[in-house]
This record gives C-alpha cells, sequence and structure tokens, in this order.
C-alpha cells in the first residue's frame, strides 16, 4: 500500500517569508520544497521528515513575525502617547 504524500508547507512558508519573517521562512521553503522530490523517489520517511521540518520553521516564522508586530506597535504607540502627553502635539 502506498502511503499518501505529506504536505509540503509551500504556500505558508512563502507567505511568511514574505508578510512575517524572511530568514524561518526561507527555510521553510527549502524544506518545503524537499518534501516532493523526496516523495517522488520513495523516500516516504525523508519527505515525512522535511514536511515537520518545514512545518516547524513556519510556524517559528509566524510566532516571530507575530511578537515582532506586537513589539513594534507597542513601542510606537508608547512613543505616541508620552509625546502627546508632553504637549509636543499642540503646535498643530
Amino acid at each position: 500500500m502506498e502511503q499518501p504524500q505529506p504536505k509540503n508547507y509551500l504556500v505558508e512558508a512563502i507567505l511568511i517569508t514574505i508578510f512575517c519573517c524572511q530568514p524561518f521562512g526561507i527555510v521553510g521553503i527549502v524544506f518545503s520544497s524537499q518534501v516532493n522530490s523526496k516523495y517522488a523517489v520513495g523516500d516516504y520517511e525523508g519527505a515525512l521528515q522535511a514536511s515537520k521540518e518545514a512545518k516547524k520553521w513556519t510556524k517559528w516564522g509566524f510566532i516571530t513575525g507575530l511578537v515582532a508586530g506586537i513589539l513594534f506597535l507597542l513601542i510606537y504607540g508608547a512613543i505616541f502617547f508620552f509625546a502627546y502627553q508632553s504637549g509636543e502635539f499642540n503646535d498643530f
């Protein structure tokens, strides 16, 4: 009985590379591109391992991008808040 092809997470890795975290997304793309080729030559265990690695790197890229985005908003929100409190916007 032939094993089903593992999910390659290529779309997710590309989206992570574009929108969240390029280094982790690129690693995810590399592993996701290995899934199809390993499955095609009959290396099911290798394809499954590459799929798990692609999922891991994509997940970490999303988490890193989310944390960086939240920190960005908090820092700039604090800057705006303190500038507003100190009267920097009274000139407008």
